[in-house]
């Protein structure tokens, strides 16, 4: 067919080129020399035909021919006899082709679809203080341990529990695409078999005696609260944590004594360790599911990421412990911006018509995240008296490695935070004499590096996809 068939003679869906014959021009009332009296017309309606064109508009516009027009006209029952009664039309393709006529076309954006990384603020918030509120232990266990004997051995298991946990989360991730079960199955055993390392290596520094106990303590806490956020219990933690809060909130009133800020702790260690198990057994009872295990090896760099970065907080801790507690906080916030990224992400590729374009908004995702992070952060530093510099620095290395991490990108952060951090170590050991400006500077390189990654990498349409 070399054109659309036509539904009325000289409709407007003639858009062909045809050769069509010449129509006379009809008569005018002038053109008659005497004066005759002549019964109305039968035709369309006009004004009927005007006002079913406006109370369709949105639905005719779009149309591309009249057949739609027909064919909207028919799915709503528009019968023969109405046609002919109230529009004056001798058929339904007569009337739907005045409807085109009349109505522009218009081609409106399809709806946009719901954001599929829509954070839950609430859950991103309590985790942030879920990450804070072990450091109300050491609140009430203060005047319990002396700082220059025990520090390094909290210091040690921490670090370890920290790229223990990093590694065994990502892999627990990973069989939960398989089942439930099998997720607990790698918890049960990763968690204590990491809690048995952090414990032997802290034992080294401590020489045995109550710190060794204290190490172990702590070591079982970070397993037990490891399961409990992989696995999505974050409430169950909270509630977990209460003897914890309420001992720690009676202190500007009331000294409770040696014997009741042990028990306030062991309370809180008891019942982390009974939920996280409870979790744990609900997992194990469900069916075992088909599926390959993951390669070990793929959960190495993101381990080596969490030891660069717990030594990269742990220096920074030396310098101000306020910093740190700070930066604990903000791990919730940050945690939200990571999923903001990937919706707006999602939304400037939509919105882009070359590759270049999405750079450009890419770009500016990252840059409009980065600094809703830091601001965030930069108002409690202030407040407490902080060095911003480095804070900020580190938090932006921090969240960097963690958005490549969440796209799966695991080498490269592991390889620039492994860098910094032994770096930081080498030249801090050296004692310089301007050794507070090393942890900023060797982590502002190590951002701006992660930030060129970020865009070399996730720049593309390719990921968001």
């Amino acid at each position: 067919m070399s054109g659309p068939i036509f539904l009325e003679p000289g409709g407007a869906e003639q858009d062909t080129l045809a050769i069509r014959l010449a129509v006379p021009r009809p008569r005018r009332f002038l053109d008659d020399a005497t004066l005759a009296i002549r019964l109305p017309s039968k035709g369309p309606d006009e004004e009927a035909v005007s006002a079913l064109a406006a109370e369709l508009a949105d639905r005719v516009g779009p149309a591309v021919h009249p057949y739609e027009v027909a064919a909207l006209l028919e799915a709503d029952g528009l019968s023969a006899s109405v046609i002919k009664e109230r529009y004056g039309h001798p058929t339904l393709f007569s009337l739907a082709a005045a409807l085109y006529e009349r109505v522009p076309r218009a081609f409106p954006e399809p709806a946009a679809p719901p954001d599929p990384w829509r954070p839950d603020t609430v859950r991103c918030l309590l985790r942030g203080v879920l990450f804070a509120l072990p450091a109300l232990a050491y609140l009430l266990t203060g005047p319990l341990w002396r700082i220059d004997e025990h520090a390094p051995v909290l210091i040690t298991a921490g670090v370890v529990s920290w790229a223990w946990g990093q590694g065994l989360g990502h892999r627990a991730h990973l069989r939960l695409t398989t089942g439930r079960r099998e997720a607990s199955r790698t918890l049960l055993a990763g968690s204590l078999l990491g809690a048995c390392v952090a414990t032997g290596l802290a034992a080294i520094p401590a020489g045995g005696g109550p710190a060794t106990v204290a190490a172990a303590a702590q070591s079982l806490y970070l397993a037990a609260s490891g399961v409990l956020l992989v696995l999505g219990r974050e409430r169950l933690l909270l509630a977990a944590l209460s003897p914890l809060i309420a001992g720690a909130a009676v202190l500007p009133w009331w000294e409770p004594g040696t014997l009741l800020r042990l028990t306030f702790l062991l309370l809180a260690l008891l019942a982390t360790l009974a939920v996280a198990l409870r979790v744990l057994a609900s997992g194990l009872a469900v069916p075992a599911a088909e599926g390959p295990r993951p390669k070990l090896r793929g959960s190495v760099p993101y381990g080596l990421f969490g030891l660069a970065a717990a030594v990269l907080v742990t220096l920074e801790g030396r310098q101000d412990a306020y910093a740190v507690i700070v930066l604990t906080l903000s791990m919730g916030p940050a945690e939200w911006l990571l999923y903001r990224y990937r919706g707006w992400s999602v939304a400037a590729l939509r919105a882009s018509a070359t590759p270049r374009a999405f750079l450009l908004r890419s770009s500016g995702v990252l840059a409009l995240c980065l600094v809703c992070y830091l601001m965030l952060l930069l108002v409690p530093a202030l407040l407490l008296g902080s060095g911003p510099v480095a804070l900020l620095s580190l938090a932006a290395v921090l969240w960097a490695a963690l958005l490549l991490q969440a796209f799966g990108v695991a080498w490269p952060p592991a390889v620039v935070c492994l860098t910094t951090a032994a770096g930081a170590v080498l030249i801090t050991r050296a004692d310089l004499p301007d050794g507070s400006a090393v942890l900023p500077s060797v982590c502002a390189a190590a951002a701006v590096c992660l930030a060129a990654c970020v865009v070399a990498l996730l720049g593309r349409p390719s990921p968001h996809v």
